[in-house]
């Protein structure tokens, strides 16, 4: 069997399996990908497999979809001060950022030294079956420096390295964090002396896209794909012994958003490792209506939710999040007023075929993950009627009081659906969530206000997240033709935070001054230094700890 072939083939499935539960009766596949210690991926056929259904398989071994969230800004975040301090004159040399996305126009004088070499060190292009794979991956093909410097002295590059961005958020986002210096543009990124890592994701399969309803205009990665990335950046930084910041700007909203599903466990993991850190972005769901906060009032027999879905969505999923010992049921009423009845099962589910609506409903009840026991009811319609749906939950225990509700991220849908009664907290996306990774919100420069889009706190565990936010509204960056463009978002605003960690990793581990740092520290640093405002009570569940201020990250450091 070519494995190979199966990583690419839609008629394998993905599935991500723990080692605590391999050996329990699940079939054996003959393609492995190992991530970690804690993480294989196994392909397994479908014809002959069952179903794909949360019923038939843990919820966490079905890989989740995720997707992209995409001067004046590096000095309001006292980057530009720390590149210009003549003591200091820190532009990130010989720290690594690396980056998961859809690609990097290598071509673009922004990714260049003076000399015209590359300042990309590296790039895994999973969509390319060309090449040579990296060691220990099983797929994809590796360029390094060597190939890249050959294919810009070439007359034809593409015949060479062909890595392409045909999207441009991978190009965008690493200028943004990385680009050189480019005075004619009055242009700079926050690290522009730092070296480029990136991985290319290879776009979600068919089969998970059609499970899932995302359309077919729709960015989506899969989360064993970008867990193999992680693998990939973390054995590249360690080969060339370089300090490694990972900027990550894709979210989903599929998870409990407490930390322990298996790609936030992946990025608290590597994220304590020595000479290594995480920025993650936060998303941008806090305006979209996608959360539901639920909280049962003494001897309420049951709370009802209201979810609006629009004209010609093809299908979408809803999760029901609680916290153990909590369970509840639920009970769901079509736009007519057709009802499937409420029937508790403590593992498992059933599907509901609504007759006027010409709605296939499935409803899956799961205690899951190992740490926390949270149940989960995921609730998948397909081809939902327009109008209003309602779905009353029940408490099934005496202390169940408190649940989660969330829907897919708006660029996952192929229409417009919302909580009518929406609540615009915990709206971070996973893996923000994560708890030692930088979690980083988006805020306006021009008048300090929050971006709109830019998730809220806190997580449904409690912990205080955003970290703190940095500018997201109008950053410059590459486009398409060399040109420089400007977009609004929260991974803008990961990708100024990534390269404001990597010029403190240069200050402390490249140039000694604090061998020693972790990323928890960096965090920790970064958050004393934050500017907050007199009348703003912190941690705030937007703005987290306050607004990214370097220099003064440095000035406390100093003082201290």
């Amino acid at each position: 069997m070519d494995c190979e072939e199966v990583v690419y083939s839609n008629d394998y499935y993905d599935f991500i399996m723990e080692y605590e539960i391999q050996n329990r009766g699940r079939p054996v596949s003959p393609c492995i990908q190992e991530i970690n210690k804690d993480y294989d991926v196994a392909y397994l056929p479908r014809e002959g497999s069952l179903s794909l259904n949360i019923q038939n398989y843990m919820y966490t071994s079905i890989p989740k979809c995720y997707t992209l969230m995409d001067e004046s800004a590096l000095e309001a975040s006292g980057i530009l001060r720390i590149q210009n301090q003549p003591a200091l004159s820190l532009k990130g040399q010989g720290v690594l950022i690396g980056f998961l996305d859809t690609g990097i126009d290598y071509e673009n004088p922004v990714f260049r030294n003076s000399d015209g070499s590359t300042r990309i060190a590296g790039i895994w292009d999973q969509t390319d079956r060309t090449g040579t794979h990296p060691g220990g991956l099983i797929y994809g093909s590796e360029y390094r420096e060597e190939q890249i410097n050959e294919a810009l002295n070439s007359q034809n590059p593409k015949e060479i390295v062909p890595v392409t961005d045909s999207d441009g958020h991978g190009t965008f986002i690493a200028s943004v964090a990385a680009g050189s210096e480019v005075p004619e543009k009055n242009f700079i990124g926050a690290a522009p002396y730092a070296k480029i890592a990136l991985v290319k994701l290879k776009p979600a399969k068919e089969y998970l896209r059609e499970f899932y309803f995302i359309p077919e205009d729709a960015q989506a990665f899969q989360e064993n794909d970008i867990m193999a990335g992680v693998r990939y950046l973390e054995q590249f930084a360690a080969e060339r012994h370089m300090p490694l910041v990972l900027c990550f700007g894709l979210g989903t909203n599929m998870g409990s958003h407490t930390g322990v599903d298996p790609l936030s466990s992946v990025l608290n993991k590597f994220a304590l490792h020595n000479e290594r850190a995480v920025v993650v972005a936060v998303g941008n769901e806090g305006n979209e209506r996608h959360h539901y906060l639920g909280v049962m009032e003494e001897e309420q027999p049951y709370q009802n939710v209201e979810i609006n879905v629009g004209e010609g969505v093809k299908g979408f999923s809803v999760e029901l999040w609680a916290r153990a010992p909590q369970r509840f049921v639920v009970e769901i009423i079509s736009p007519t007023g057709e009802r499937m009845p409420s029937e508790y099962i403590l593992s498992g589910g059933r599907e509901y075929d609504f007759l006027f609506e010409n709605t296939k409903l499935s409803v899956d009840y799961r205690i899951t993950g190992i740490l926390d026991g949270a149940q989960v009811i995921y609730i998948r319609f397909e081809n939902p009627s327009q109008g209003l749906w309602n779905i009353r939950v029940f408490p099934e225990v005496e202390m169940a009081s408190i649940f989660h509700m969330w829907l897919p991220m708006q660029e996952l849908m192929s229409g417009e659906v919302y909580f009518v009664r929406s609540n615009p907290d915990s709206t971070l996306t996973v893996p923000s969530t994560a708890i030692v990774p930088m979690s980083v919100g988006a805020y306006d420069a021009r008048d300090d206000s929050i971006y709109l889009r830019s998730g809220r706190g806190f997580t449904p565990n409690g912990w205080f997240k955003p970290d703190f936010v940095a500018p997201g509204v109008g950053i410059l960056g590459a486009g398409p033709r060399n040109q420089f463009i400007a977009r609004d978002g929260t991974s803008a605003a990961a990708a100024i935070t990534a390269g404001a960690v990597a010029l403190m990793m240069e200050w402390g581990i490249v140039r000694g001054n604090y061998t020693t740092i972790t990323s928890i520290e960096i965090k920790n640093i970064l958050i004393r230094g934050a500017d907050r405002d007199e009348k703003r009570v912190y941690p705030n569940k937007a703005f987290g700890w306050g607004r990214l201020n370097l220099y003064q990250a440095f000035e406390d450091f100093r003082i201290r």
